[in-house]
């Protein structure tokens, strides 16, 4: 039997950092379990969420491995059992375990569908190219059924609406429930998301964003770190912050006249540490591609990671 934390009904804030493995019961019918893989990226680590009594929908596997497989099994009470796995997108730190769940369970496995298929024209065309974005994409994730925007399945928690919000992942979905959001890697409490290219794309992070603002969400339960009690709050300080990396940019690119993403990276990212500019590299790229598709960016040899930029 699993270890287990029991929050009061009354306590709106679970913990921020549970210890790996144990179960923690966040809401009435609501359960999470945390995957040992704490990272620079992945903050504590993977959330694994348990939905429902006696027939449980499991919302992101997380990371391959016997320890996290074994804690969530160890999560259901007697006679419960996981009837749905569901993937918010194939990074291999949410989808990878996904095969050894559904064959201990027999349950199938949900997602909107394998790495690269909902790309856009120009994020194809980029990977087309060769550019490749940062370890950790899926390839092997095949959901065995797909879901798509606004689907409505049974939980015994309740209905939960899965709801497309590309930009973070081009296959990425959020899962709505009873006022409460869970919104994988589109929107964390500690870092704001990565968001790189070819299976990143900014546009659609920040349109993804803008749809969930003002929906009146009660909680938002990321994948990684501490459940979000503010969510609008937590939704407009990452656009804000995105708009003001946008700002920086153009700045940059005014003093520079016309510069390469190593020349800009710098400027832009100065008080970043140095270890963190791969990353950062990532994320320039994906607002020079959204700039140039607005229109306010002008862009030789694009698109291509090598391209030269400058402002209109």
């Amino acid at each position: 039997m699993a270890k287990r934390l029991i929050l009061s009904s009354g306590e709106r804030k679970p913990l921020a950092q549970p210890e790996a493995g144990l179960c923690v019961t966040l809401l009435p019918g609501l359960r999470s379990v945390l995957a040992e893989n704490p990272s620079p990226m992945t903050g504590p680590g993977t959330t694994t969420y348990l939905l429902g009594e006696g027939e449980v929908t499991l919302i992101d596997p997380g990371p391959a491995g016997p320890g996290h497989l074994q804690a969530i099994l160890a999560a259901l009470a007697p006679g419960e059992r996981i009837t749905a796995i569901l993937v918010t997108h194939p990074h291999l730190d949410h989808s990878a375990l996904a095969p050894a769940l559904a064959a201990a369970t027999g349950a199938p496995v949900y997602g909107f569908g394998a790495a690269g298929t909902a790309r856009s024209a120009l994020m194809a065309h980029l990977a087309a190219q060769g550019l490749r974005g940062p370890e950790g994409v899926d390839q092997a994730f095949r959901p065995d059924i797909l879901l798509r925007d606004g689907e409505i399945l049974k939980t015994t928690a309740g209905p939960l609406i899965a709801l497309h919000t590309p930009g973070h992942m081009a296959e990425h979905l959020c899962f709505g429930w009873q006022g409460q959001l869970f919104c994988g890697d589109l929107i964390m409490a500690w870092a704001p998301s990565l968001v790189s290219p070819p299976e990143g794309d900014m546009g659609d992070y920040m349109a993804s964003l803008q749809r969930l603002q003002g929906q009146g969400w009660q909680r938002l339960f990321p994948a990684h770190g501490a459940v979000i009690d503010d969510p609008a709050s937590r939704i407009a300080e990452l656009l804000a912050h995105r708009l003001a990396r946008e700002a920086q940019i153009l700045t940059a690119l005014a003093g520079l006249g016309q510069g390469d993403l190593n020349a800009i990276l710098p400027l832009v990212y100065a008080t970043t540490p140095e270890a963190l500019w791969p990353a950062a590299k990532r994320n320039l790229l994906a607002h020079l591609a959204d700039l140039v598709a607005r229109g306010r960016v002008e862009a030789e040899d694009w698109p291509s990671e090598y391209a030269r930029f400058r402002r209109r």
